[in-house]
C-alpha cells in the first residue's frame, strides 16, 4: 500500500505543471490522497472487511470530493487532476499511467451484479466532465474528451469526442510512436478541459462535406446544361442555388414560431 507513495509524488510532477514541490503536492492534492484512502479500502475490501472499506471509501469522498467504490481496481502511477466529482464504479478497472480530470464517471447501465463498469488500460487520458458508461474496454493511449459520453469499446490511440461519444481519429497501427499519437490528438483538438472550438466533429463535417458536393455537382449540371442549351437544347431552367441558412437565424425563427403557437393556443400569453 505505501510502496509506491514515491512514484505516486513523482508522477504528478510529470503531469500537472502547476506543482512546485514535494511538500505541496504531498499535502494539497486530494487525487493523491483519494488513491492512497483507495489503496485503504480496497485492502480492507480484499480481505473480508467490506464495511471498512466501505467506511474509508465515505470519509475519502468527504475529505476529497472524490468517489472511488473499495472494489475497484487500480493500477500504477493513477493521476487524478484536481479531481472534484469524480465517480469510479465497483468493477472497474484502471490500469497504469491513467489520468482523469474533474467530474469523470467511470459508471454502470445496469443493475445486475457481475461486471458492469468500464475497463481503462494503460496510458488512456479521460478529460474534464466525461462519463464512460458500461462494461466495455477503453484500449491503450485512448484519449476521450472533455464532456463525451462514451458508451461502447474504444480502439487503442483512438481520440474520442462528443455525445455520444465519436472517434474523430484512431491509430492506424499498433507500434506508432507516443510522439505521433500526442501530435494527432493535438491537431484533431483534444483538451484535457473542452474540446476546442475548431474540433472536426465527424456529425458537423459530413454535413459541410455534403453542402460543398451539393454545390460542385450544381454547378457541373449546369455547365452541362448550358452546353447542351447551346447544341439548340432547351433543358434545365435556372437552377436555384443552395442557400444554407445561418444556424443562429433559423434558431431565432424557430423560437419565434414556437412563441406564436403558444399565442395563438392561449391568447392571455
Amino acid at each position: 500500500m505505501f510502496r509506491h507513495m514515491r512514484e505516486d509524488i513523482r508522477c504528478v510532477f510529470g503531469r500537472d505543471p502547476a506543482a512546485r514541490n514535494t511538500w505541496e503536492v504531498l499535502t494539497c492534492y486530494p487525487g493523491l490522497h483519494a488513491l492512497w484512502l483507495h489503496r485503504l479500502a480496497n485492502w480492507f475490501w480484499r480481505h473480508r472487511m467490506k464495511w471498512l472499506g466501505r467506511f474509508v471509501s465515505s470519509f475519502s469522498r468527504w475529505m476529497t470530493g472524490i468517489e472511488i467504490h473499495p472494489g475497484a481496481t487500480i493500477g500504477r502511477r493513477f493521476f487524478i487532476d484536481h479531481g472534484m466529482g469524480i465517480v469510479i464504479g465497483e468493477t472497474a478497472e484502471i490500469g497504469d499511467d491513467v489520468t482523469l480530470y474533474h467530474g469523470v464517471t467511470l459508471g454502470g447501465t445496469s443493475w445486475d451484479a457481475g461486471k458492469r463498469h468500464p475497463t481503462l488500460k494503460n496510458g488512456v487520458v479521460i478529460g474534464a466532465g466525461a462519463k464512460v458508461l458500461g462494461p466495455f474496454t477503453v484500449h491503450e493511449n485512448a484519449r476521450i474528451g472533455s464532456n463525451a459520453v462514451v458508451v461502447k469499446e474504444v480502439p487503442a490511440g483512438a481520440t474520442v469526442v462528443g455525445i455520444p461519444g465519436r472517434i474523430v481519429k484512431a491509430q492506424t497501427s499498433t507500434d506508432e510512436k507516443r510522439e505521433h499519437r500526442d501530435a494527432l490528438a493535438k491537431k484533431y483538438g483534444f483538451n484535457s478541459y473542452a474540446v476546442s472550438p475548431d474540433n472536426p466533429d465527424p456529425v458537423a463535417q459530413a454535413i459541410g462535406q455534403l453542402v460543398d458536393h451539393i454545390h460542385l455537382m450544381d454547378a457541373k449540371v449546369n455547365d452541362m446544361c448550358g452546353a447542351i442549351n447551346d447544341l439548340g437544347g432547351d433543358v434545365c431552367k435556372e437552377i436555384p442555388e443552395l442557400d444554407v441558412i445561418d444556424l443562429a437565424e433559423a434558431e431565432k425563427e424557430a423560437a419565434q414560431a414556437r412563441q406564436r403557437e403558444r399565442e395563438a393556443f392561449d391568447p392571455g400569453i
